[in-house]
């Protein structure tokens, strides 16, 4: 089942998608929003379901999709808490500034909270008042969950997860040195991040959804260019159902938070640091990761970050080429 909202007010409206992403049919009459849907779960979801089989065979006419109308599946979430998983993209930035990674790096998951009062919409622009700041995108894996106890192991937390989607966790790199400086994490460096258009039930994914982990090739493009094609499933040091045990151990957590993988990120295969996507390698799910492999190979970087009219798409695609949860389309905007 795919599920997206509607612009309107601040929640949005909820809609019940098409697998093809071509239709949907209005979920007001179950679930005014999302937010509405996740707060009652196991009473609405079997309604949304019949709905998505309705429109899927037929018995529901379904209105077309306007990608463009679409606001982010949650446009504001209780909580939005995003890990470091793979860890790989963590040691390179440590390499090229000649640091160490430490060794609890590897069994202790990284992850801070950032702002989930305003997500933007898969196809807003990324609003941008500063180039001199270092505009970034980084594409990551999201999951949606439902109320979890604290004190959860991370085999049971995995049961808890009920939606799954792609962001953009836009970045501004140049503020975030002077930030972490302080010693109290991110803020001004973590403006709004972009959802999917949809987000999908881990059943509708099948074997692409496995062990915690979504595996297929994450797709990034930088205006029209392939960037990047890094699997997933690959070089996550940290499932989804360790990162939610991580964020349960002291408290519980609310039906709604969006957990994030951190940018996915992959070895090349001779177990170096990745290579360009135009040279056969993996490619990057963010600019830093390339101008961090440019500073360990060539002693600094060249790629700049992102500028006033830059393109970036974010998709993924099922094994017969289908988008499984349409593209993050975004366009950097001054302000």
């Amino acid at each position: 089942m795919k599920l997206a909202s509607l612009k309107q007010g601040r929640d949005g409206r909820l809609i019940v998608v098409s697998d093809d992403l071509s239709t949907y049919v209005e979920a007001g009459a179950v679930a005014r929003t999302l937010q509405a849907a996740l707060d009652d779960w196991s009473v609405i979801e079997p309604k949304l379901a019949a709905l998505a089989d309705d429109l899927a065979t037929g018995a529901i006419a379904g209105q077309p999709l306007d990608a463009a109308a679409l606001a982010a599946p949650l446009p504001r979430a209780y909580q939005w808490a995003d890990g470091s998983a793979y860890v790989n993209h963590v040691e390179l930035v440590r390499r090229a500034r000649g640091a160490e990674l430490p060794e609890s790096f590897w069994h202790d998951p990284l992850v801070y909270q950032g702002g989930s009062d305003r997500f933007l919409g898969p196809y807003d622009a990324i609003p941008l008042a500063d180039e001199g700041w270092g505009c970034d995108m980084e594409a990551e894996v999201v999951v949606v969950i439902d109320d979890v106890p604290q004190g959860v192991t991370p085999e049971l937390a995995r049961g808890f997860i009920r939606l799954i989607g792609l962001v953009n966790d836009v970045s501004l790199r140049n503020l975030i040195p002077g930030e972490l400086a302080k010693g109290f994490g991110f803020y001004q460096s973590k403006p709004a991040s972009a959802l999917s258009p949809v987000f999908v039930t881990p059943d509708a994914l099948g074997d692409r959804w496995r062990d915690g982990r979504l595996h297929g090739a994450l797709n990034v493009d930088l205006n029209g260019q392939a960037f990047g094609r890094a699997d997933s499933g690959v070089d996550m040091t940290f499932d989804f159902g360790t990162l939610i045990a991580h964020l349960a151990k002291t408290r519980s957590l609310g039906a709604g938070t969006i957990v994030g993988s951190g940018t996915v990120s992959n070895r090349d295969a001779d177990g170096g640091p990745g290579r360009p996507v135009a040279d056969g390698g993996m490619g990057y799910s963010c600019i830093a990761e390339l101008r961090m492999v440019e500073t360990i190979r060539d002693g600094a970087p060249v790629t700049p970050f992102l500028r006033h009219g830059d393109k970036v798409r974010i998709w993924m695609e099922d094994r017969s080429g289908a988008s499984l949860f349409g593209a993050i389309d975004q366009r950097v905007e001054p302000i």
